[in-house]
């Protein structure tokens, strides 16, 4: 690029009437980030506006953006391939943005960020440098910091300003620790966006106004007399004002190993002690402990690279075209048909709710309406958003009002003869070309299929519970579906906003058959005598966000009891026998001994007083625990883990899934699997010694607990090869 040549540059200057317009513009990229371009960019813009500011020539500047979003962030390709060898080069590619957006707030004119879509990370660190923050309120703005989800804070800044704009409290809580994406006008209740406006073309203008109304700007904390929102950590009211949040942070963790919250907290209360400068350095270091950090490296693989290959069309079948869908057919209106409605309607898709009676498709559409009232509460939807949506939702028991259908989505009761006669009534009245889909968790997708006409355009599409708030399904390939109803399988759980992975047809499939594994280890534990509370422990300290026993409470001891009795069924059906899985017996004493069913049932492995929170049912530690067991935690964390990834490992080498990206990211986003270690597959591959020392331990499991753990033998020569899992 030559010195004068602007087409390369990740920025533009325009000037009007005296105010410079910084236009983002990063060349051959969807969004701007964070790199050396937008560093050398930033370098020019500075040098240009700073010539100007002293000609007399400059009386504001304005933050822009000319793609979809404001600003993306930093560049994660950079960051995941930073390592303790080269810390001093980002440290000093860190002080570079943070000298550059300093010498930005410090300028001497008002300085406004517009922000016409989404400013996240990075984003919000560069607006944040601004003087004022204007933003268009619509929903397709997201503000926030999603850096704790990598395993990283926000090192440009966005530590340091957040708390001196809000106060330690509120930057932690609102904004820093949970890294909430918040909408426009959230984040100017939450005091992070000052001005809204109603469209992009009346940003400018705004700004203008603004920098006419306040030519002596300045940030606060530059500002003589300033004091911190909320007081200083060095008085010792204040001080023990926080004890709340520590209380939060070690709730919030219990224990799991998470350091980036921690990291977070630290830079907060430590950079009020000192200055601006101070306090900036203090951030950078606490970032600097992260960036190279297994965990960071796991979490970007995991919720960047492999959450991108998901939903991008790496996984779909070439060479057809994308389809949309203008309305579906949901049969069966109970808690997970309610919940797929919800998720079309949502999206601008039309809903047949279609039930065997109107009464339960209306409390369906009901169901619906209570989540929409919920968002509404929270400021997430107007009233007449939520009106639309719901509008969208058709009850019905007619099979005749699918005669308009794209596609039809089951979701009735985990029954083979069931899920058929629903089909078969359902695809009388459908068009020919309807995609045809059943949700369900483990029953054989290519078994199902023969109950229809068209097994080439059935599918499995499994969603998760509850539907709302599970981004992630399960799509279920079978014998004979073929690869036009898998893309537009694919298109339309996209168009769902969810994450779709696609595996192959087995029964229990990939999430459901690993997610017991994890769940009947525990079960198994509180029969070897492990204390309960151990076994709970353990799981929340591996990182589980759900443990084993609270989990099969809720969905009930006997749905596994009864998903190995019909595994059994098939199996003496085929002529093969099947190995009993270690926990079932549990389940069935808990059950057929005990009458513990599970909490709809009135109680399982905790009790759940009406006036009260839960706690264990006291017959575990009468008939079971045995108080002479001294098991150390780590070894019960190891079972759980490797309970799951051993499994997994047997799904690839029976084919049921062959995308290492999709394993990780269903094993995460599908059935709890530790987010700390970036999905099961990076577990088994970066796990001490790597792959070979994975096998290893896997097989010390095997002789100390059973056969379970014995790692396959596609494992064991992946790892004797060095080729390991990815592919």
């Amino acid at each position: 690029m030559t010195k004068n040549d602007t087409t390369q540059r990740a920025l533009r200057i325009d000037h009007r009437n005296g105010i410079a317009v910084l236009t983002f513009d990063q060349p051959n990229a969807s969004a701007n980030t964070m790199n050396e371009s937008y560093l050398e960019g930033m370098d020019w813009a500075l040098s240009e506006i700073v010539a100007k500011h002293d000609a007399g020539e400059l009386r504001g500047v304005i933050l822009t953006s000319a793609k979809k979003t404001f600003f993306a962030g930093g560049d994660l390709d950079m960051i995941a391939q930073t390592d303790p060898d080269h810390i001093d080069d980002t440290f000093t590619f860190v002080s570079r943005i943070k000298d550059q957006l300093r010498q930005l707030e410090t300028i001497g004119v008002p300085v406004v960020a517009a922000i016409n879509g989404a400013a996240l990370g990075g984003g919000l660190e560069i607006a944040l440098a601004a003087h004022h923050r204007i933003a268009v309120d619509d929903r397709s703005v997201k503000i926030g910091f999603p850096e704790v989800g990598f395993g990283l804070l926000p090192g440009g800044g966005g530590v340091t300003r957040t708390v001196r704009l809000l106060g330690v409290q509120p930057a932690l809580r609102d904004w820093l620790i949970e890294g909430q994406q918040r909408s426009a006008a959230d984040a100017k209740d939450k005091g992070l966006v000052d001005e809204l406006v109603t469209d992009a073309e009346s940003l400018l203008p705004a700004a203008e106004t603004w920098i006419d109304g306040n030519p002596d700007a300045s940030a606060p904390w530059d500002r003589e007399g300033w004091l911190l929102p909320g007081g200083s950590p060095s008085n010792p009211k204040v001080a023990a004002s926080y004890s709340p949040l520590t209380s939060f942070l070690h709730k919030k963790l219990k224990g799991a190993h998470h350091p980036a919250p921690r990291a977070i907290l630290s830079a907060a209360v430590e950079g009020t002690y000192v200055d601006f400068a101070a306090a900036s350095k203090i951030e950078s270091r606490w970032f600097l402990t992260l960036v190279s950090s297994p965990t960071a490296k796991k979490m970007i693989q995991a919720f960047f690279f492999d959450l991108q290959t998901v939903s991008s069309d790496k996984l779909r079948p070439t060479d057809l075209p994308r389809q949309q869908v203008t309305k579906v057919g949901v049969l069966g209106a109970g808690m997970m048909g309610a919940g797929i409605a919800h998720a079309c309607a949502s999206r601008g898709i039309g809903v047949v709710l279609k039930d065997v009676n109107l009464d339960n498709a209306q409390k369906g559409r009901k169901q619906v309406e209570a989540l929409l009232s919920k968002s509404v509460g929270r400021g997430r939807l107007t009233e007449e958003s939520a009106a639309e949506v719901l509008g969208r939702i058709h009850p019905s028991t007619e099979n005749s009002d699918l005669s308009e259908c794209e596609a039809v989505i089951e979701a009735v009761f985990e029954d083979a003869d069931l899920k058929g006669r629903v089909f078969a009534e359902a695809e009388a009245a459908l068009p020919d070309s309807a995609l045809l889909c059943s949700n369900t968790s483990s029953l054989p997708i290519t078994d199902l299929a023969r109950s229809v006409d068209r097994p080439e355009d059935f599918i499995g599409m499994h969603f998760f519970s509850p539907v709302d708030r599970m981004k992630l399904v399960e799509l279920i390939v079978g014998e004979k579906t073929s690869d036009e109803a898998l893309a537009r399988a694919m298109d339309l759980v996209k168009q769902m906003g969810k994450v779709p992975i696609v595996v192959n047809d087995s029964r229990g499939f990939y999430t459901s058959r690993v997610f017991l594994s994890y769940v009947l280890e525990g079960a198994a534990m509180v029969a070897e005598g492990i204390a309960p509370s151990s076994i709970e422990r353990a799981s929340h300290q591996a990182g589980f966000p759900g443990t084993p026993l609270s989990i099969l409470d809720e969905v009930t001891l006997s749905l596994p009891i009864h998903a190995n009795d019909e595994a059994k069924r098939a199996a003496a059906e085929a002529g093969r026998e099947m190995t009993e899985p270690h926990g079932i017996s549990m389940l069935e004493a808990m059950v057929n001994v005990h009458g513990r069913t599970g909490r709809s049932g009135g109680g399982g492995f905790y009790d759940y007083p009406s006036d009260g929170t839960k706690r264990f049912w006291p017959g575990l530690y009468e008939y079971f625990t045995k108080p002479e067991l001294d098991v150390p935690i780590e070894s019960l964390k190891e079972r759980l883990t490797f309970a799951m990834a051993v499994d997994t490992a047997r799904c690839f080498e029976e084919g049921v899934i062959t995308s290492a990206a999709g394993a990780n990211v269903g094993s995460i986003l599908g059935i709890g699997f530790p987010p700390n270690e970036g999905g099961v597959i990076q577990f088994m591959e970066k796990y001490e010694g790597g792959l070979p020392g994975f096998v290893s331990r896997a097989r010390e499991l095997a002789r100390l607990y059973g056969e379970r753990f014995e790692p396959p033998q596609w494992l064991a020569d992946r790892a004797e090869s060095g080729e390991g899992v990815t592919q």
